[in-house]
Protein backbone atom coordinates (compact mmCIF):
# COMPACT_ATOMS: atom_id res chain seq x y z
CA UNK A 1 0.00 0.00 0.00
CA UNK A 2 1.25 3.47 -0.92
CA UNK A 3 -0.68 6.08 1.06
CA UNK A 4 -1.21 9.44 -0.61
CA UNK A 5 0.68 12.18 1.20
CA UNK A 6 -1.29 15.41 1.31
CA UNK A 7 1.06 17.88 3.00
CA UNK A 8 4.05 18.38 5.22
CA UNK A 9 3.75 20.94 8.01
CA UNK A 10 6.89 21.81 9.93
CA UNK A 11 6.76 23.20 13.46
CA UNK A 12 8.82 26.35 13.93
CA UNK A 13 9.43 28.51 16.96
CA UNK A 14 9.28 32.20 17.68
CA UNK A 15 11.41 34.42 19.88
CA UNK A 16 8.48 36.83 20.22
CA UNK A 17 5.26 35.04 19.29
CA UNK A 18 3.20 38.21 18.68
CA UNK A 19 5.85 39.76 16.44
CA UNK A 20 6.28 36.56 14.44
CA UNK A 21 2.52 36.21 14.00
CA UNK A 22 2.35 39.74 12.57
CA UNK A 23 5.36 39.08 10.35
CA UNK A 24 3.87 35.96 8.76
CA UNK A 25 0.52 37.65 8.21
CA UNK A 26 2.35 40.55 6.52
CA UNK A 27 4.26 38.05 4.38
CA UNK A 28 0.91 36.83 3.06
CA UNK A 29 0.13 33.78 5.16
CA UNK A 30 -3.35 33.26 6.58
CA UNK A 31 -3.35 32.56 10.33
CA UNK A 32 -5.54 29.97 11.97
CA UNK A 33 -5.25 30.25 15.76
CA UNK A 34 -5.14 26.80 17.35
CA UNK A 35 -4.32 27.64 20.97
CA UNK A 36 -2.98 30.68 22.81
CA UNK A 37 0.57 29.52 22.01
CA UNK A 38 0.25 27.90 18.57
CA UNK A 39 -1.11 28.96 15.18
CA UNK A 40 -1.25 27.34 11.79
CA UNK A 41 -0.18 29.59 8.92
CA UNK A 42 -1.02 28.75 5.33
CA UNK A 43 -0.61 30.18 1.87
CA UNK A 44 -2.61 28.28 -0.71
CA UNK A 45 -1.87 24.60 0.05
CA UNK A 46 1.40 25.16 1.97
CA UNK A 47 1.46 25.61 5.72
CA UNK A 48 3.38 25.40 8.97
CA UNK A 49 2.79 25.57 12.70
CA UNK A 50 4.19 28.54 14.63
CA UNK A 51 4.77 27.88 18.32
CA UNK A 52 5.36 30.26 21.17
CA UNK A 53 8.62 28.44 21.88
CA UNK A 54 12.20 29.59 21.57
CA UNK A 55 15.24 27.36 21.76
CA UNK A 56 18.15 29.28 20.29
CA UNK A 57 20.02 26.27 18.86
CA UNK A 58 16.82 24.98 17.26
CA UNK A 59 15.86 28.34 15.75
CA UNK A 60 19.41 29.10 14.58
CA UNK A 61 19.43 25.81 12.66
CA UNK A 62 15.91 25.98 11.21
CA UNK A 63 15.47 26.44 7.47
CA UNK A 64 12.37 26.03 5.33
CA UNK A 65 12.36 25.76 1.54
CA UNK A 66 9.21 26.83 -0.31
CA UNK A 67 8.98 26.16 -4.03
CA UNK A 68 7.30 28.97 -5.96
CA UNK A 69 6.30 29.17 -9.63
CA UNK A 70 8.04 32.51 -10.23
CA UNK A 71 10.74 33.56 -7.78
CA UNK A 72 11.16 36.95 -9.45
CA UNK A 73 7.48 37.75 -8.92
CA UNK A 74 7.77 36.56 -5.30
CA UNK A 75 10.86 38.75 -4.81
CA UNK A 76 9.02 41.81 -6.14
CA UNK A 77 6.24 41.15 -3.63
CA UNK A 78 8.70 40.80 -0.74
CA UNK A 79 10.44 44.07 -1.58
CA UNK A 80 7.14 45.99 -1.53
CA UNK A 81 6.40 44.80 2.01
CA UNK A 82 9.33 46.73 3.54
CA UNK A 83 9.80 43.95 6.11
CA UNK A 84 13.32 44.97 7.14
CA UNK A 85 12.11 48.41 8.22
CA UNK A 86 9.05 47.07 9.99
CA UNK A 87 10.65 44.15 11.88
CA UNK A 88 13.86 44.01 13.86
CA UNK A 89 16.35 41.29 12.81
CA UNK A 90 14.51 40.53 9.55
CA UNK A 91 16.79 40.19 6.54
CA UNK A 92 15.95 39.67 2.89
CA UNK A 93 18.54 38.47 0.40
CA UNK A 94 18.04 39.00 -3.34
CA UNK A 95 17.69 36.22 -5.87
CA UNK A 96 20.71 34.00 -6.45
CA UNK A 97 21.06 31.84 -9.53
CA UNK A 98 22.30 28.26 -9.34
CA UNK A 99 22.64 25.42 -11.84
CA UNK A 100 19.41 23.86 -10.45
CA UNK A 101 17.31 27.05 -10.33
CA UNK A 102 17.13 30.29 -8.38
CA UNK A 103 16.04 31.44 -4.94
CA UNK A 104 15.76 34.39 -2.61
CA UNK A 105 15.94 34.33 1.17
CA UNK A 106 14.06 35.79 4.13
CA UNK A 107 15.21 35.61 7.75
CA UNK A 108 12.19 35.90 10.06
CA UNK A 109 12.24 37.94 13.31
CA UNK A 110 13.54 34.95 15.31
CA UNK A 111 16.22 34.07 12.75
CA UNK A 112 14.60 31.19 10.85
CA UNK A 113 15.87 31.13 7.28
CA UNK A 114 13.25 30.79 4.57
CA UNK A 115 14.30 29.85 1.02
CA UNK A 116 11.82 30.75 -1.71
CA UNK A 117 12.97 29.00 -4.86
CA UNK A 118 12.13 28.03 -8.39
CA UNK A 119 13.58 24.97 -10.12
CA UNK A 120 14.53 25.02 -13.82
Amino acid sequence: MNPKIRSIRPFIGAKNFAVSRNFYRDLGFEEIILTNNMSYFKMQEVGFYLQDAYVKDWIDNSMVFVEVDDVEEFWRKITTLNLTAKYENVKVVPIKNYDWGKECFVHDPAGILWHFGEFF
